[in-house]
């Protein structure tokens, strides 16, 4: 049956394919975000929403077991399954898309659609967006390989199914092409343009279709922003930025320890970020009868900006909001960033409003324009995306007369942001992990490619013998490698290859070396090239300096990968 519809498919003419199999992913990824966000909504309502309305010791008891219930599942959802559906998603979308040229394991798919559900769903502080992203670009992924497409092809359907899932997650068509743009793929002027805009498109037609075309936030009584709130806009684009920043810095640093702890198994992690959240949720509800800290936070934000909500419990949500989400995100949940810092900046814009309200009158219009300028700049220090920040909680608001005011804020939170960290939260999560994305993203032309350094395409964690025993050989052949540098008494001896070493162990003798290549980390591809030509093994071994050790290796393999990267992307950016 896939076959048949595979060699139907292909036979229509290149235009043609390319339009239907966009309108495919398109409409596929919006429809999982769609579902995923009905998942999410159905959860929380039934669980930690309804309980809300029972006895005080029923919402203890009944909450905690939902949290840490939901939590429990999604620990083991992730360590048994797919480790790599943890957290936001984007980062791992973003390396897919460059080093397995858009190429995305189906368990992606499932994993990530339940774990998000039962932890956003469950309580755990943490949004919804970022996991649309990744399970809808994955979505696209999967559809391409049904419909035939290579492997070295699926960059396209990735970015498509990625753009139509965050369409439909925020409703907000425009913002979801210039993120993808400006975050995956990171040009503006990428020959993927089309189809991205086409599928935003599309996941935006499905949201509409079934859930409506309303706006996420409805503000009311908004109009103009007063030279008021233009003098404060710096202000609050400052602070909602600096809240971005601290919140990137706690939330990867104990992320990064949590990495370190082994007496804990991974299973188990989130758990301690729920309860972390539960502590704090429930103190907030007892205190105010608001639900702001759990999930998504998006009633107590909405209530913000109609301007119900005094500043003060605006502090209260920020602070425990704040720490809750780190805690959920450092810990190993299963959500995104973007709710959060939305909620961050909102909070933030209200708390300057009020607190500058006690000696200077600031009319609600403008607390309530300060609140979204906050969002705005809260997302845009975060994720280094300022055109994406603006467009979104613009589409989201559908207030026009803010935009100066959001641009405002954008740039003094750009500013921020850049200088008090070095990458954005998904660039750092990414280095975090040990992957460096100019390590796998192509250059623009020839002879910036020819130009760039070994290490870009370096392996810098090669398997590498320190003896020829037979326990050594047999140990090698266990992994998936089919070279080996051959390091003895310190000293690079040469290569051996696994078929060496399989007839080693049969004739019970000492395997033959290849003599080794090698070339230092700083000489250019152009270079590498040559060398591996003089190959007998296409291998060359990285060396730190002129006779120096051996940090790294090169094979033929990495060469054409990163080679095959750049060649599909020149040729359709010609």
């Amino acid at each position: 049956m896939n076959s048949n519809f595979q060699y139907l498919f292909r036979s229509l003419p290149t235009r043609s394919r390319n339009i239907l199999a966009t309108c495919i992913y398109g409409v596929g990824a919006g429809g999982s975000a769609v579902a995923f966000q009905l998942g999410i909504s159905w959860v929380y309502q039934n669980g930690i929403q309804r309980l809300s309305h029972e006895s005080i010791a029923m919402f203890l008891f009944g909450s905690l077991a939902v949290m840490v219930g939901t939590s429990l599942t999604v620990g083991w959802l992730l360590s048994s399954f797919c480790r790599e559906a943890a957290g936001s998603g984007v980062p791992q979308l973003k390396l897919a898309f460059w080093k397995d040229f858009g190429s995305i394991p189906a368990r992606v798919i499932w994993v990530k659609f339940v774990a998000g559900i039962l932890s956003v769903g469950g309580g755990s502080s943490l949004g919804r967006e970022g996991p649309s992203v990744q399970l809808a670009g994955a979505v696209g992924s999967n559809l391409a390989a049904w419909s035939g497409e290579a492997k070295q092809r699926r960059r396209a359907p990735a970015a498509a199914g990625a753009a139509a899932g965050l369409a439909a997650a925020f409703n907000t068509p425009i913002a979801a092409t210039t993120f993808v743009m400006e975050e995956i793929i990171g040009d503006l002027n990428s020959r993927f343009l089309g189809s991205i805009l086409l599928a935003s498109v599309l996941g935006a037609f499905v949201v509409h279709a079934v859930i409506g075309k309303q706006p996420s936030f409805s503000l009311q009584g908004v109009e103009s922003p007063s030279w008021r709130a233009y003098l404060l806009t710096p202000l609050v684009a400052a602070f909602a930025g600096t809240v971005g920043v601290y919140f990137q810095r706690l939330s990867l640093g104990l992320r990064l320890r949590m990495k370190g702890v082994r007496w804990i198994p991974a299973w188990l992690i989130p758990v301690f970020g729920a309860l972390i959240t539960w502590v704090l949720g429930v103190c907030v509800f007892w205190q105010t009868g608001h639900l702001g800290v759990f999930s998504l936070g998006y009633d107590d934000l909405s209530s913000a900006l109609r301007g119900d909500l005094g500043w003060q419990l605006a502090v209260v949500l920020l602070l425990t909001k704040f720490i809750a989400t780190v805690c959920c995100y450092g810990m190993g949940g299963c959500g995104g960033i973007f709710s959060p810092t939305l909620f961050f900046g909102g909070m933030s814009g209200l708390a300057i409003a009020g607190l500058v309200g006690l000696v200077w009158h600031v009319p609600r219009g403008d607390a309530i324009a300060l609140g979204v300028v906050g969002m705005s700049a809260c997302l845009g220090a975060v994720v280094f995306a300022p055109v994406t920040g603006i467009l979104m909680v613009f589409e989201m608001t559908h207030e026009f007369a803010l935009v100066p005011a959001l641009m405002l804020g954008a740039l003094v939170s750009q500013t921020i942001g850049r200088r008090m960290n070095h990458e954005n939260f998904y660039d750092a999560l990414l280095a975090q992990d040990g992957h460096r994305l100019e390590h796998v993203r192509p250059p623009r032309d020839l002879q910036s490619w020819r130009e760039l350094s070994v290490s870009a395409v370096a392996n810098f964690s090669p398997k590498i013998l320190a003896e020829l025993s037979p326990a050594a050989l047999r140990d090698a052949l266990t992994s998936p490698y089919e070279r080996f540098p051959v390091l003895l008494a310190g000293k690079l001896s040469g290569i051996m290859t696994r078929s060496e070493a399989e007839t080693a162990l049969i004739g019970k003798r000492e395997p033959r070396l290849a003599s080794p290549v090698t070339c230092r980390r700083n000489q250019t591809v152009a270079d590498l090239q040559a060398l591996l030509i003089d190959s007998d093994t296409h291998m060359v071994v990285v060396l730190d300096r002129e006779d120096g050790e051996v940090i790294g290796l090169v094979t033929l393999h990495d060469l054409l990968r990163t080679e095959a990267s750049f060649a599909e992307n020149s040729a359709g950016d010609s």
